[in-house]
């Protein structure tokens, strides 16, 4: 009776819990070659976990069963027997090697979303900036000349690059079916490389508590075809206001605001901090970045 009662339980309390979800796990339905390389090496980890469980529980039923009390005589004494060194070897060695084996996949998947995606090492990446401020993420365009708030755009099947900072707080750059979580801090440029395999709208937010806004950091990355998203180029030239040194300063000062659309970015008045290791990354040959902006726009032009 105390068993029933204990599953009905648990089958309540499970219930209850997935009645909360609203959403999939998005880490577990990856829209690009990063994010899948990260949801197979959670799905590999998990599959390991389970098996050592199942290995655990059986021996642990295994045993109860074989050694349990029996209806022997009070002066009954067990017989005397020796340890296994063979034994003792097999269960030192297993968990060595599973530590090796999580260890590798773990360093190879690392070494494999920190890189360009396999497939897109040749193409030229779309390069984004996308800073955070208390509490919002502003996201500039370089080659377009053009700044985004709470939203991006990206083009499908070609690699985005983010390069990441803070005008404020550290903060966490995550969008779960795309790719992993990085940081985003005041005085240096964090990277991180992307590609979107499919069009659709795609969640993004803040993984990372920094005060009383967090929870307001959210915002939508929606990858388009490539004819989209140039024609969505064109219309925010054509249409959106230029972004001036004074209304960015004072975006950077309202805790909350909607989206927002620019014809311009802050690059040109505000530039990235100096960059990682100690380099900006688009200082090439004595350039800066609205140097290295100004030349985008011409090469765009000229297409």
């Amino acid at each position: 009776m105390k068993i029933k009662w204990a599953l009905l339980s648990l089958i309540f309390t499970i219930t209850t819990v997935l009645t909360g979800c609203d959403q999939p796990l998005l880490v577990l339905d990856p829209k690009g070659p990063q994010a899948k390389t990260l949801s197979d090496t959670i799905i590999f980890s998990m599959v390991i976990m389970a098996g050592i469980l199942l290995v655990v529980y059986i021996l642990y039923a295994y045993m109860l069963t074989k050694y349990r009390a029996s209806k022997m005589g009070e002066d009954y004494e067990p017989p005397h027997e020796e340890g296994s060194h063979t034994l003792e070897i097999i269960w030192t060695l297993i968990p060595v090697i599973i530590v090796v084996v999580l260890s590798v996949v773990t360093v190879r998947s690392t070494s494999d979303v920190e890189a360009v995606p396999k497939g897109y090492e040749e193409d030229k990446p779309l390069v984004i900036y996308a800073s955070s401020s208390n509490w919002k993420w502003h996201f500039s365009y370089p080659e377009e000349g053009i700044e985004t708030v709470n939203y991006v755009n990206i083009p499908t099947d070609r690699p985005v690059e983010f390069r990441l900072y803070s005008h404020g707080p550290i903060s966490s750059f995550w969008i779960p079916q795309l790719a992993g979580q990085k940081y985003a801090m005041n005085a240096m440029i964090n990277e991180l490389n992307l590609v979107a395999d499919a069009p659709g709208s795609y969640i993004g937010k803040n993984s990372n508590f920094n005060g009383k806004g967090f929870a307001h950091m959210d915002f939508e990355a929606q990858a388009m075809t490539a004819s989209e998203y140039v024609q969505w180029v064109e219309d925010v030239k054509e249409t959106a206001p230029k972004l001036s040194e004074k209304e960015f300063n004072s975006l950077l000062e309202i805790d909350f605001v909607g989206r927002k659309t620019y014809s311009s970015n802050h690059l040109t008045f505000s530039p990235p901090p100096v960059g990682n290791h100690g380099h900006n990354p688009d200082e090439k040959d004595g350039k800066d970045a609205s140097e290295d902006e100004s030349n985008s726009h011409e090469e765009h032009n000229q297409h």
